[in-house]
């Protein structure tokens, strides 16, 4: 299989509600200290274009293996389209319309 990096979505109590009524709730991972997170995988293409876009991320490959420093909305749209899609298969319907 692939190798993926996630953009880690972190969830509040308003997220995770969203999530329930979307039947996804089961897919948000504790982190710490009761915090969740949702990782919504990008594969090498995806990470690429991602940060192609968003000039401002950054790739952390020395420990998380993850896309980091996304401005919140740009990851409120990745979590609406989670929810929408009912999937964590967003990125390449969020590259699309960005």
């Amino acid at each position: 299989m692939a190798e993926t990096f996630p953009i880690n979505i972190w969830i509040n109590e308003e997220r995770l509600e969203r999530l329930q009524k979307a039947g996804l709730a089961d897919m948000a991972e504790e982190a710490f200290a009761g915090l969740k997170k949702l990782p919504v995988p990008t594969n090498e293409q995806q990470k690429d274009a991602t940060l192609k876009k968003f000039p401002m991320a950054k790739f952390d490959s020395a420990t998380t293996k993850s896309i980091e420093l996304l401005p919140r909305e740009v990851k409120d749209k990745i979590f609406d389209l989670v929810v929408e899609m009912k999937s964590l298969a967003v990125m390449d319907a969020f590259l699309a319309s960005t």
